[in-house]
């Protein structure tokens, strides 16, 4: 299933009013996980209260340690203060990066905006090097102009 097929199914889990927000931000983690292979960790991060750093939220792949991130640290923490995309082909080539895992070789992170503030990020691991491309980029963007809708 290409990118743009899945825009029905990211607006049919937005529109689900019966699941509560974290349910339906949890059906599109698993949605991407499932249906673009070379997604192999995708996640949510939010800004934590008043405080200058992330907190995760919901998530799909392994486990990790990096609940709480502090702004402009790795490549979430630097999306938080740039508010701009960020799309990494190689971590290893990164100085401000943080291992989440031995397997990941890229990362996509772009940020969710609710009334022109940046309040989260959408988060996406890759095992495969230099995988995303423009497309993946847009396409994500439009996930997160969804979320922020019933994030207001």
């Amino acid at each position: 299933m290409n990118l743009e097929e899945l825009k029905p199914e990211v607006k049919s889990i937005i529109d689900r009013v019966q699941l509560t927000v974290n349910e339906r931000l949890l059906k599109l983690c698993e949605l991407l996980e499932n249906h673009v292979e070379y997604y192999n960790w995708v996640g949510f991060y939010f800004k934590n209260g008043d405080k200058d750093e992330l907190k995760l939220g919901p998530y799909v792949g392994e486990p990790t340690d990096h609940t709480i991130i502090p702004f402009g640290k790795g490549i979430c923490g630097q999306v938080a203060v740039s508010n701009q995309n960020f799309v990494v082909p190689d971590v290893s080539a990164q100085d401000n990066y943080i291992a989440c895992s031995i397997t990941v070789k890229a990362e996509i992170v772009i940020p969710i905006f609710v009334n022109g503030e940046n309040i989260g990020q959408i988060d996406i691991d890759s095992n495969t090097p230099n995988p995303f491309t423009e497309a993946d980029e847009r396409f994500l963007e439009f996930i997160c102009k969804e979320v922020a809708q019933i994030l207001e």
